[in-house]
């Protein structure tokens, strides 16, 4: 794997630095609930409140309450505590390949790692969409949907090379059209 400049990687310190309390925050309010109930919201509007002041983040694009529905409470934390992406001006054509090579292909920590970053590296790429919402946010041309399987003009259902997604977002163009 190769390195990014500091301003493309997720900014893993931040993130460790603020999970443990996000993490308690969330399980917290759930016990609360569980116990008290919170009928008027009054609670739900507390912890978000206080989740946007540690984090800057809007907390209204996330669950805090139904997380069990979604990807659990630690991935919710985690994703709360690492701060969004930015916008990265002269993004080089590798620094582009090797976003595209982390997200597109399904990379694993060492398994001895136990690092904070090892433990999240997985839902990085794929789960949380840190580099998705770089792509999204710096790459004129970035959809989804260039990670995906998609049928071509024979019927066939095939996925774009790595190359062929570099190149599209380079390129901000279109691929697979006439």
């Amino acid at each position: 794997m190769r390195t990014l400049r500091v301003e493309i990687e997720p900014d893993m310190e931040t993130a460790e630095n603020r999970y443990p309390e996000v993490l308690r925050l969330i399980l917290e309010y759930t016990d609360q609930c569980d116990e008290e109930g919170d009928e008027d919201n009054s609670q739900y509007k507390l912890l978000e409140d206080r989740l946007h002041h540690m984090t800057g983040k809007d907390m209204s694009q996330f669950n805090l309450w139904e997380w069990w529905e979604g990807d659990g409470a630690e991935n919710l934390a985690f994703d709360i505590s690492l701060p969004d992406p930015q916008i990265v001006n002269a993004i080089t054509k590798d620094e582009l390949a090797e976003i595209v090579r982390r997200v597109h292909t399904f990379e694993t920590p060492d398994p001895d790692d136990q690092s904070f970053k090892a433990q999240f590296y997985s839902y990085i790429c794929f789960g949380s969409g840190y580099y998705s919402a770089f792509l999204k946010l710096n790459c004129k041309g970035y959809h989804i949907r260039l990670f995906q399987s998609h049928k071509d003009k024979d019927g066939n259902y095939s996925e774009y090379s790595m190359e062929e997604i570099t190149d599209h977002l380079w390129n901000g163009g279109m691929i697979g059209k006439g």
